[in-house]
C-alpha cells in the first residue's frame, strides 16, 4: 500500500505536467490553423479581384 501511494505521488507530477504541455501544443496548432486559413482566404479573395 505504501509504495502504490508512493509511485501515484510521483506521477501525478508529471501527469499534470504533461496535460498543461499538451493543452499548450493543442492551443498553438489552433492558432496556426487559424492564421494557415485566414491566409488562404486573402490569398484567394486577393486572386479574385
Amino acid at each position: 500500500m505504501i509504495m502504490a501511494n508512493h509511485w501515484n505521488s510521483v506521477r501525478l507530477p508529471r501527469l499534470r505536467s504533461w496535460q498543461r504541455c499538451s493543452r499548450h501544443i493543442r492551443e498553438q496548432r489552433t492558432r496556426l490553423y487559424i492564421i494557415w486559413k485566414c491566409t488562404v482566404i486573402l490569398l484567394s479573395w486577393d486572386e479574385q479581384h
